[in-house]
């Protein structure tokens, strides 16, 4: 099962997915965007965000070759539809055509945002518009999803909650 940590920048996702992982024993997906970002800069195309997507599709279609029973993914493509959305007020047929994960987890930006030098959308007009985004890609798509939203103990309390409510194990090896 993929399940996909989704939503708007600064709201731990990456954390979450990566302390889960460690604790469960399965793979995370890192979010290729990132690594993009930090090593060539943030000043994107819409060329660009389809290398992305085509990248971190690769990413997790290596992870699920090895067939684990449960891979967290840090992102994937349709969070890059939301990216085409935010900066471009397009989104490519391509980004919505990758295979879809199992669950979708939809963080809500109501935790601080943090800069880091790769982040776009800081105030709280942005983050609510950048939800919006991603929460548009969810429902055109029709994927199934649990929005995660609260403090971060409840966050991990809520993505806890979706796992075993989806997979019947909570995440454990």
């Amino acid at each position: 099962m993929r399940v996909c940590f989704h939503g708007a920048e600064s709201t731990g996702k990456t954390l979450l997915a990566r302390k889960l992982g460690a604790e469960w024993g399965y793979p995370v997906v890192r979010e290729y965007g990132r690594t993009y970002a930090e090593t060539r800069g943030t000043d994107f195309t819409l060329d660009c965000l389809l290398e992305i997507a085509r990248r971190q599709d690769r990413l997790m279609r290596e992870a699920a070759a090895k067939n684990p029973p449960l891979m967290l993914l840090d992102t994937d493509p349709l969070m890059t539809a939301a990216w085409s959305r935010m900066l471009f007020d397009t989104v490519p047929d391509e980004l919505l055509a990758y295979p879809k994960a199992e669950l979708y987890l939809q963080f809500c930006p109501d935790v601080p945002w943090v800069p880091d030098g790769t982040r776009f959308f800081g105030t709280p007009e942005l983050r609510a518009q950048f939800a919006a985004a991603s929460q548009e890609m969810l429902d055109r798509t029709g994927v199934e999803y649990w929005t995660i939203a609260g403090d971060w103990d409840e966050r991990e309390r809520q993505v806890r909650a979706a796992v075993q409510s989806t997979w019947g194990t909570g995440g454990a090896a």
